[in-house]
């Protein structure tokens, strides 16, 4: 980062520290760029110790747990929120009633950065399109950058590291752009993958609400700037507005002579989108090409774990919607039989109807992990053998038991997993061990 450290002497209101690695690794790239930081989150230490303990030793920090404090919001330089935080916080209020700006970790990054962005959004397929995106630029030679909403990797530390006009790719979610829109920016570069039910809990069932957040991705981009778009975001965005300033490209279907590893079609509408954006960026198809076919997927997205007995297993616990659990059973192109689900959890407000129908379309038999969406689903599904289960071990043996050789076993619950996991990737952690554990 040239000039001077825009960090160095500022007391700074970290708001959310988290368990996922990115506030670990902003509060220490904060402390070691000179700040004063007050670190705060609603969870307690003892539900914080691994992230504690990944900080300790580190000057210059103040922790306040399990609450937050309005002096904390009153008297900062700057308010470093997580996403996440409700959207009428009023802790974040009482720090713009006081004149102290509230930045986000990506978007303040672009503020700072001098660097060709990369934004990535949508409800589903962020995190594959990310990655292929990386892949084919590292293909290219372009020494590319990732951040955003990938886990344990924060952005701000990118400032250490970027030189000017490097491309940085990041994912962002609807939480991360409400940083966008506060900052009035948009990335050079935007895909916007698709537009789908998800997070109705957190936007009280206001689906304009959710798209507003998300069309932050592509609403201050200006001409010059390439916003992609998948055919039902492009649909959304005709629909609701604002019309883009940027060039608008809809990528048709990918090439079917490029075959790739990952499965799903869906997973070939990633590798479009990611491939048109890359076209943006002046990669030659040849090298999309050549990183399309080589790429071998992403960890807790349709992730094989194992084959045991005849029987593969497959860790898709990011699949926290409905049409991701339905995304998943088509990838495996089964009728009626071959799949054992493992599905269920809790409710983000969201329909199962379409879910269960799939469900019954395609799979020999569910495993439900407890939870009002489970319940939601159940009250949907008829004709499928259901078997429940209480724990993560419990589910991997009544799948187990459901299955025989030439089976799957898909984890991919179509909800969320609060309640019995930390979040989704203690969820898959927990499904991987207990499927290397069966014997």
């Amino acid at each position: 980062m040239a000039g001077a450290d825009p960090f160095a002497g500022k007391h700074v209101t970290v708001m959310g520290l988290g368990l996922l690695g990115r506030g670990v690794n902003d509060v220490r790239y904060l402390a070691e760029h000179g700040a004063r930081l007050t670190v705060t989150d609603l969870k307690t230490a003892e539900q914080l110790a691994p992230s504690l303990e990944r900080l300790a030793g580190l000057d210059g920090v103040e922790y306040v747990l399990g609450e937050h404090r309005l002096a904390d919001f009153r008297r900062a330089d700057f308010v470093l929120k997580a996403a996440g935080v409700p959207r009428d916080s009023p802790y974040v209020a009482e720090a713009r009633a006081h004149g102290v700006p509230v930045e986000m970790d990506e978007s303040l990054f672009a503020k700072l950065a001098d660097v060709r962005l990369v934004g990535v959004t949508g409800t589903r397929g962020k995190t594959t399109t990310t990655l292929l995106l990386h892949r084919i630029l590292a293909e290219a030679g372009r020494r590319p950058h990732l951040g955003g909403n990938i886990r344990d990797v924060a952005t701000l530390p990118l400032l250490d590291v970027v030189a000017p006009g490097d491309a940085v790719v990041l994912e962002l979610s609807s939480w991360q752009l409400q940083g966008f829109g506060d900052a009035g920016i948009s990335p050079d570069v935007a895909v916007f993958t698709n537009f789908l039910p998800d997070h109705l809990n957190y936007y009280g069932g206001d689906m304009d609400a959710y798209f507003a957040d998300k069309a932050n991705v592509y609403r201050f981009q200006r001409p010059g700037d390439v916003l992609v778009a998948g055919a039902g975001a492009a649909a959304e965005i005709a629909r609701r507005g604002p019309a883009p300033a940027a060039e608008l490209r809809v990528p048709g279907d990918l090439d079917r002579a490029w075959r790739l590893r990952v499965p799903g079609e869906h997973n070939r509408a990633n590798a479009a989108l990611a491939a048109e954006a890359a076209r943006a960026l002046g990669v030659d198809d040849d090298t999309i090409r050549r990183a399309l076919v080589s790429f071998e997927g992403v960890p807790d997205r349709l992730e094989l774990v194992r084959e045991h007995r005849g029987v593969r297993y497959y860790n898709d616990t990011t699949a926290t919607t409905p049409d991701a659990l339905v995304a998943a059973l088509a990838a495996f192109g089964h009728g009626p039989g071959g799949t054992v689900l493992i599905a269920g959890g809790a409710d983000k407000g969201l329909d199962y109807d379409g879910a269960a129908r799939a469900i019954a379309a395609q799979a020999k038999a569910i495993v439900a992990l407890p939870g009002a969406a489970t319940d939601k689903l159940l009250a949907e599904l008829d004709g499928v053998p259901v078997r429940y289960a209480a724990s993560m071990d419990d589910a991997v043996a009544e799948a187990a038991a459901a299955a025989q050789a030439g089976d799957v076993v898909v984890l991919s619950p179509g909800a969320a997993s609060f309640g019995l996991f930390e979040n989704e990737f203690d969820r898959g952690s927990r499904f991987v061990a207990a499927v290397g554990a069966l014997d």
